[in-house]
């Protein structure tokens, strides 16, 4: 097999929920474990964060929830997004907590619900200012009121999400919390009551104490890595995945030599080029070395040169002794050195979301 690799580490995963649960309380925890586990493995995930405490988890599509329950996950699984109507009644067959915001999708779920022969609890998602999917305010007590007059439905939460929680000083997130109180109160003055609301991401739980409600849903966090933008979380959050390749093959070039595609990297002076077997069908962008991303190799971080290719990088390593074989870490510790999703994310322009959900399936995940 190509030695070419992820790492994934469930006790980080069970102690930065340990920290999440003990700093959100008395709100639930919801562990965010959609894109295969924002790239980590959804049901190792799950069952790590549901071993360290977590009560519910959410996920973004119809089949993340069916396989977690064919894993034999047993705790509520929210659904982010509205499914479409012909997918209700595998959602009521599975046990998934819908969320809704279209009179189509209430009467979907509320026809598969009565025709499974189940009472299902709905989320009714407000959209308060992010414009992406929800309710508008004026029009989320007509749901609501939709919702309750179905004897097969229970609604079960009522639910937003901010646009720009992850940037600590700015204004807009107050304004949403508090257009999403004033819905949820004009909701419950007509008598309309529902077991929970929430709003919090991993940014709006760490820093807007008053936005946790009644439960959280982190996602990043339980990852280990910090969601805000403007400081880093005060909590012990342990980064849970590290990217490791091996030197394939070892070639000194002379100065003036060019290498990869192109020929867009020219050597200043003989140097040694190692080869690493990733690329970009792995995840990795192909400018990486014009953008100046590093790898580590024997603890002294070495830059990446020339083009990547689809199942190959270069790095320059100078006159350092290197030999096929080498561990290579791309993201992760080696020595006294470390490469964070962080950095590769600002090398990227980007944030640190896309960098490990990019890490694509066909690298094996390790898990320990």
């Amino acid at each position: 097999m190509r030695p070419t690799w992820a790492d994934i580490d469930l006790e980080a995963i069970k102690h930065n929920v340990r920290q999440l649960d003990q700093t959100v309380s008395p709100a639930i925890l919801c562990a965010v474990v959609k894109a295969d586990g924002y790239g980590h493995g959804a049901i190792p995930v799950a069952r790590a964060a549901v071993s360290a405490g977590v009560k519910w988890l959410a996920v973004a599509l119809v089949e993340e929830g069916i396989a977690l329950r064919e894993a034999g996950i047993d705790v509520p699984i929210l659904l982010l997004s509205e499914p479409r109507p012909l997918e209700m009644v595998q959602v009521v067959e599975h046990g998934l907590r819908p969320a809704v915001y279209s009179g189509e999708g209430i009467a979907a779920v509320a026809a598969a619900a009565t025709q499974v022969g189940r009472k299902v609890p709905v989320h009714l998602k407000i959209d308060t200012g992010m414009h992406r999917v929800g309710v508008s305010p004026d029009l989320a007590l007509t749901l609501a009121k939709a919702i309750s007059e179905k004897s097969s439905l229970l609604l079960d939460g009522l639910w937003t999400h901010c646009a720009v929680a992850d940037v600590p000083s700015h204004p807009f997130t107050a304004r949403q919390l508090a257009n999403f109180n004033k819905t949820v109160k004009e909701i419950e003055t007509e008598g309309i009551e529902s077991k929970m609301q929430h709003a919090a991401n991993s940014a709006l739980a760490l820093n807007n104490p008053e936005g946790r409600y009644d439960l959280v849903r982190c996602g990043l966090a339980i990852y280990g890595l910090s969601p805000l933008e403007e400081k880093d979380s005060d909590l012990d959050l342990r980064p849970v995945m590290k990217v490791c390749s091996e030197v394939s093959y070892v070639k000194r070039i002379e100065a003036g030599e060019s290498v990869s595609y192109g020929l867009s990297w020219e050597a200043e002076e003989k140097t040694t080029v190692a080869t690493v077997p990733m690329g970009y069908a792995d995840g990795l962008r192909r400018d990486a070395g014009h953008c100046g991303a590093q790898v580590l190799i024997g603890g002294k971080r070495h830059p990446i040169v020339g083009n990547v290719t689809m199942d190959q990088f270069l790095v320059d390593c100078g006159h350092n002794e290197i030999v096929a074989g080498d561990e290579v870490v791309i993201l992760g510790s080696q020595g006294d050195e470390m490469i964070t999703a962080a950095e590769w994310a600002e090398i990227f322009d980007t944030i640190t979301y896309e960098i490990i959900c990019g890490i694509e399936s066909r690298i094996p995940r390790r898990y320990s």
